[in-house]
């Protein structure tokens, strides 16, 4: 019989959504790594009698346990190799000011300032500022045995190990991680196509948005491998190809779900052979055998499925797309062009993003944040004297972290992480004694990070605590005594980084779902002026869709972020939802309106393209504009039989929508 909380003691939303572990596969691999990784730096310490050596570089093998995240071996050589350059630094930093009072208390506020700003760059850049902040703190408040240059160099090799040891099996399974990203695309395409037509409610939709995310993964690991592939790489075109093959199945499948009847299994059924074909790099040289389509949208969904399985079949193929569709589809048929996505451009963009994170505004904020909070920890551990007092930095540079999350949610989930951590730790401290022991129990502890952190940041941190705890007691030999002082800091640090960090900036009060979204639907009203104009190349509509759609996905993923939020602000997020959806909505109607076009409908006319993308304008204005949502009447008119017809119908809803608040 289920169990009922009273009505007033039912736990809040936001509260239980901070709880609430998240599902992932456990990485076997990465806890295997992460035992050999932090363990084996100890036995060599204590094998040479210096076990202290032995825990500096376990510290630098933990820093790069948190960043081996990435699948792909050349990513992990970026998100593990450069991060421990930073880390070097920021160690060096903090080693030659450790000590020194307010110069120590000024250096690491500066630190901060530039670990913040570098946040905003890109996922590795905040990385690597993460762990030069880290690493400066860990610097400043413990003392480092041996010369200034020792703690670099062991930190760094620890971390280095790391890496070392993720890249043994690159020359057995190179280019395995990148086929099996673009197999998964190609499953998540079939599920995308089976989901056509179903009359379950959000199934649809659920299989649409798995499709982004799956894109957006395979063509950050392709073109990542291709930025520091020297010369033209044949495995990496053709697996290019494979992936630019199946958007054509992807644009088709918003026109097949629009007509209302499912899909025959038979087109799902081979595009997950086409998956298995991928990911084993042969061929699939099987016959193509569908069923006749019946309309435009499914003479789209079997044109742009043949085009793929001649993509995975063929050896030697070439970026174009799809040729023309077959003859008898209309006058208005054009032929399918997908093209690939731009590599040289890559380190471009990765130098206007520091120089824009240098002039950026909001990358200014944040690292004023966060300088003024470690600035605020470093005065307070400095002023009265705590024992060892660097958690409280080390807990703030962890919380405020907005690209990783919520900050109140991370605060909250790192005061409850870090009390279970400690009773954890507790039972390490009071039983295993020092020396050779340390060795198995390290081996236990470590897995604990890879096994744990995809679930949440409470259970990193509970991972993470009584490892800290450990290294930090081989070296200066605190014991038990380490425990309550650990848990003063972890609850001053969240205190700070509550209070400097999140309540004294309005910003912190305010979702950003709104203005994100109203850049989405303008860049939808220009993409659906793009999906009809005969100036408007094939590619360039592609990249645009796949633009919007990702952009999309992000706004989801700061909708989950403020959902963790305490009221007001998890209440007013909740409010954009709706709109949210719509645009979606429109998206996928417009790129069924066009497929449809392809493949045999009767074009719009202009009047009719140019007065949804005013709509779509105002309904964007709107939005900067207001606080909350608004309705707004629609004055959408044009054929019933015309291809944009759905697209009206979801402007017209779009702009209905209105708030409570």
């Amino acid at each position: 019989m289920s169990r009922e909380f009273p009505t007033g003691l039912t736990p809040p939303d936001w509260l239980v959504r901070n709880l609430q572990p998240q599902q992932a596969p456990v990485n076997r691999a990465a806890a295997v790594r992460a035992s050999i990784a932090m363990a084996l730096p100890l036995a060599v310490g204590l094998a040479a009698g210096r076990p202290a050596y032995g825990a500096l570089a376990s510290m630098g093998a933990m820093s790069g346990v948190i960043s081996d995240t990435a699948d792909a071996y050349r990513l992990r050589i970026l998100h593990i190799a450069i991060p421990q350059l930073f880390g070097a630094v920021g160690v060096a930093l903090g080693a030659l000011v450790f000590g020194h009072g307010w110069v120590a208390v000024a250096t690491l506020t500066g630190i901060a300032l530039v670990s913040g700003m570098i946040s905003s760059i890109g996922a590795v850049a905040s990385a690597s500022g993460l762990v030069l902040l880290l690493n400066s703190v860990i610097g400043a408040g413990l003392p480092l045995p041996g010369a200034w240059w020792l703690a670099p160099v062991l930190m760094s090799g620890g971390g280095l190990l790391v890496l070392l040891l993720a890249l043994l099996f690159w020359p057995l399974r190179s280019g395995v991680p990148e086929r099996a990203a673009v197999a998964d695309s190609y499953r998540a395409v079939a599920d995308l196509l089976a989901a056509c037509g179903s009359e379950v409610p959000g199934e649809y939709d659920e299989a649409r948005r798995a499709v982004t995310r799956s894109l957006n993964e395979s063509y950050d690991v392709i073109l990542a491998r291709r930025t520091h592939q020297h010369g033209r790489s044949p495995d990496l075109t053709r697996l290019l190809a494979q992936l630019n093959a199946v958007t054509p199945v992807v644009e088709a499948a918003p026109a097949a779900h629009q007509s209302g009847h499912r899909l025959p299994p038979p087109i799902a059924r081979k595009v997950r052979r086409l998956a298995v074909a991928v990911e084993s790099g042969r061929t699939d040289p099987t016959p193509i055998d569908l069923p006749t389509p019946i309309d435009e949208a499914g003479r789209a969904v079997e044109h742009a499925l043949r085009h793929a399985a001649e993509v995975v079949a063929t050896p030697d193929v070439d970026l174009l797309g799809p040729a023309p569709a077959p003859p008898g589809l209309g006058p208005s048929a054009v032929p399918v062009t997908v093209a690939a996505v731009p590599t040289t451009a890559l380190h471009v963009r990765a130098a206007r993003a520091a120089r824009g994170a240098a002039l950026s505004a909001a990358a200014w904020r944040y690292g004023l944040r966060l300088a003024l909070c470690i600035g605020l920890a470093q005065v307070l551990v400095s002023t009265i004297p705590v024992p060892r007092s660097y958690w409280v930095a080390l807990t703030i540079t962890f919380v405020l972290k907005p690209d990783f999350g919520s900050v109140f949610s991370r605060a909250l989930l790192r005061a409850l992480g870090t009390l279970a951590g400690l009773v954890l730790a507790a039972a390490v401290l009071t039983q295993v004694p020092r020396g050779w022991w340390d060795v198995p129990t390290m081996m236990l502890l470590a897995p604990l990070i890879p096994v744990l952190t995809p679930r949440g940041y409470g259970y990193q941190t509970a991972a993470i605590t009584p490892v800290m705890l450990l290294l930090s007691d081989i070296l200066n030999h605190l014991g038990t005594a380490l425990l309550l002082p650990r848990l003063v800091d972890s609850l001053a640090g969240c205190a700070i980084a509550l209070v400097a960090g999140y309540l004294l900036w309005p910003e912190s009060w305010h979702t950003r779902v709104g203005d994100r979204l109203a850049d989405a639907v303008a860049d939808t009203a220009r993409y659906v002026e793009s999906a009809f104009g005969a100036n408007t190349a094939p590619a360039v509509r592609a990249r645009m869709r796949r633009r919007l759609y990702r952009d999309l996905s992000d706004i989801r993923t700061e909708f989950q972020r403020a959902l963790t939020e305490p009221p007001p602000v998890g209440r007013h997020a909740t409010a954009w939802w709706p709109l949210v959806v719509a645009v979606e909505r429109i998206v996928d109607a417009t790129t069924a309106a066009r497929v449809r076009v392809k493949h045999g409908a009767a074009p719009p006319s202009p009047t009719e393209v140019s007065q949804v993308a005013r709509q779509l304008g105002e309904l964007s204005a709107g939005l900067r504009e207001a606080k909350t949502l608004v309705a707004v009447r629609s004055d959408l008119t044009g054929p019933a039989d015309s291809v944009l017809e759905p697209v009206r119908q979801e402007v017209a809803a779009a702009r209905a929508i209105a708030s409570p608040h």
